[in-house]
């Protein structure tokens, strides 16, 4: 523990700032990338100066939210002409687009806000709403309230655990396999119905 904060204490403030920010930017790209272990990673070594707690939230949640967005913009701009033509028509169809669409228009709202929590997932919807077209604003109002919520309580309890690397490691661990889990389910069910359906024929 000793040789870890000393090997922080190294490193200018600004640079922290910055790895933490990128670290919690970079999910949204490479879903892999654990942002809660950064975000949680701030809360704990604001209990020990210099960083500041709410300036760690900013950077954090603002560069999280911004990298979202930036994939939505993506998707928006470029999603549904890739799965339009060649190998990716093959992977969803016109009907499963348009079905997914609806979903979306009626549900979007809820699903960006509750798969923000989870691993994984919350990486690729933002992306699929702006591949059916979603307007910016239904989607960056759950995206922004759902971080918030999730990021605040990560550094709060990074904070909390205080000088108990060990404690902080295990709430994660804990905490992620459970929603892992439940990302899981969720992806299984996604499957469930892109294969119940990839073979329907096409909505009047």
């Amino acid at each position: 523990m000793a040789e870890f904060l000393s090997l922080i204490d190294q490193i200018p403030v600004g640079f922290l700032y910055v790895g933490l920010g990128i670290g919690a930017a970079i999910e949204n790209v490479i879903p892999a990338v654990p942002a809660d272990t950064f975000v949680a990673l701030g809360g704990f070594l604001s209990a020990f100066g210099p960083l500041d707690i709410r300036l760690i939230f900013a950077v954090t949640w603002s560069l999280n939210v911004g990298s979202a967005l930036v994939m939505y913009r993506l998707g928006y701009t470029r999603g549904r002409r890739f799965f339009m033509q060649g190998w990716g028509q093959r992977v969803l169809k016109d009907h499963q687009m348009d079905r997914m669409t609806r979903f979306y228009e009626r549900w979007g709202t809820w699903a960006i806000f509750w798969t923000r929590f989870l691993p994984g997932l919350r990486a690729v919807v933002p992306i699929f709403a702006g591949i059916t077209q979603q307007q910016v604003v239904p989607v960056a109002v759950p995206l922004a309230a759902a971080s918030a919520i999730w990021y605040g309580t990560l550094i709060w309890l990074g904070a909390l655990t205080g000088h108990n690397l060990e404690v902080l490691s295990a709430i994660l661990t804990r905490t992620s396999s459970v929603l892992a889990a439940i990302a899981v389910l969720a992806l299984l069910v996604v499957i469930h119905w892109w294969w119940r359906t990839k073979n329907d024929e096409p909505d009047e």
